[in-house]
């Protein structure tokens, strides 16, 4: 590599060699941090990821491949690296208070974070399989430590352990996928990858290929039948946690899918048959086992995994606007989940945990700004105008109709009808019950903080839904 072209190289990475750099000193420097100081590790680490933000902005003009094509930085990468940093800036803002509550505050916890962070910042500008892998191995290695950060608690260990063995179970079929891509083509960048169609039928050995990649990142977004770590995961692990995982982790998967997506070998294997059946299996089963469950942790666990299963339907339409719709999705998405678990991060206070749906009974008599929010962010879970997770699903099922798939659209819509009623079920007991007994929530201006800004995206999305999907947009047709 010439000097030009690691000079080039190390540009295209700044934002990834920023939080690398910030975490490693941080991770040194919280070792000196004295007892009731711990706040300044969160103003820390929100600063490093505000440094790389900008850094991101100022790479977003122009296209700029690195590290001999293994790398590149494009809009498509910034999008996503935008709902990246959301995702963590908001959960150091919830950290605040409920690590303090859990005992969890220690400087590991933010490095983790930031590392994790930079593994998603790798997956989302990857040209190849194997810096796909590289960055999938970095965030779900933190992912693992931060499920099973709550040491004394039972549940967290064994969510910790489930994953762990699921993940590295996943890790192996991904790269079997990638052993056999190289065996047959003689490379693992995306591009070249393209050149390997030829031929028609497609060589059984490169489909089964396509098929073993798909199946690993599917495992990412919890999506059907790699969806078993999902419930336990979300539950044992710290709320502020299960937050993170809800929206960095997924979006990170799905960054890939639709990298992976648009490269002709995929096209050419008609694997959108794949991913259409995984998508209707899988918003399926969310959908109908949501409604049996009295945990809200767990009940949000599977609303996640029903709302994979509709941005699948985004990949399947495929095309500009159904990768748009995708993307568009996954940042409302953020704001709307990372507001829900805000709300039960807000619960979480002395003995009480508010993770038990009836421990939100009788909330609109008690709090009412506080039922207020939850009744906004659950309507847009489900998906009803005009909030902005009623156009996330609308742009979906725009796309789906537009490129044919009738059928799938009107399935799709079915199964939101049915992921509808247990939301409102939550929102019957806020509105409808009387509340069983009082509670203060801890409410600090950290989470007034990051309920306003969850608040304001989804509402503000919900105004404005063109504006974004032009955005999004932008960043599909803009390379």
């Amino acid at each position: 590599m010439t000097d030009a072209a690691l000079l080039q190289s190390i540009l295209a990475s700044l934002p990834e060699i920023i939080v690398i750099a910030g975490a490693c000193i941080l991770l040194i420097l919280g070792q000196f941090v004295r007892k009731g100081q711990e706040h300044l590790l969160v103003w820390a680490s929100i600063a490093i990821v505000l440094m790389a933000a900008l850094g991101t902005l100022l790479l977003a003009g122009e296209v700029r491949p690195a590290y001999a094509g293994m790398f590149i930085a494009d809009r498509f990468a910034v999008f996503f690296k935008v709902v990246f940093y959301l995702a963590t800036i908001l959960t150091f803002l919830l950290s605040r208070k409920y690590a303090e509550i859990e005992g969890i505050e220690s400087s590991e916890y933010y490095v983790l974070l930031l590392f994790a962070l930079s593994g998603m910042m790798v997956m989302a500008s990857a040209s190849d399989l194997l810096s796909v892998y590289v960055g999938l191995e970095l965030m779900a290695l933190c992912t693992y430590v931060l499920t099973g950060f709550l040491r004394q608690q039972r549940r967290s260990n064994e969510a910790a352990l489930k994953y762990v063995i699921l993940g590295g179970v996943s890790t192996g079929i991904f790269l079997y996928g990638v052993s056999l891509v190289y065996g047959l083509t003689g490379t693992t960048q995306l591009d070249g990858m393209a050149a390997a169609v030829t031929g028609d039928p497609l060589d059984p050995g490169l489909l089964l290929a396509v098929v073993f990649i798909v199946a690993g990142l599917v495992f990412k977004v919890g999506a059907v039948p790699f969806h078993m770590w999902v419930p336990d995961a979300y539950e044992g692990a710290p709320t502020t946690i299960t937050a993170f995982m809800s929206v960095g982790p997924k979006a990170a998967g799905f960054a890939v899918i639709l990298r992976v997506f648009l490269n002709p070998l995929v096209a050419a294997s008609n694997a959108w048959i794949i991913v259409a059946v995984i998508a209707v299996v899988t918003m399926a089963l969310g959908s109908f086992v949501a409604l049996v469950q009295d945990n809200f942790k767990r009940l949000l666990a599977y609303s996640s995994i029903a709302h994979a299963g509709f941005a699948l339907f985004g990949v399947v339409a495929g095309g500009a606007d159904g990768i748009a719709g995708v993307m568009l999705y996954l940042l409302i998405y953020a704001f709307m989940n990372l507001g829900i678990f805000g709300t039960v991060i807000m619960m979480r206070n002395g003995s009480f945990s508010g993770e038990v749906i009836e421990d939100y009974a009788g909330l609109a008599k008690s709090h009412r700004g506080l039922a207020l929010l939850m009744l906004l962010y659950l309507f847009s879970l489900a998906g009803i105008p005009p909030t902005a997770g009623f156009f996330a699903k609308f742009y979906v099922l725009v796309a789906l109709v537009e490129r044919g798939f009738v059928t799938l659209a009107v399935i799709a819509v079915l199964l939101s009808a049915v992921a509808a009623y247990f939301y409102i079920r939550i929102v019957m007991l806020i509105y409808m019950r009387e509340p069983e007994g009082a509670f203060h929530p801890a409410l600090t201006p950290s989470v007034r903080a990051t309920l306003a800004v969850t608040a304001a995206g989804t509402i503000g999305i919900g105004l404005f839904p063109a504006w974004f999907l032009r955005l999004a947009q932008h960043s599909v047709l803009g390379g």
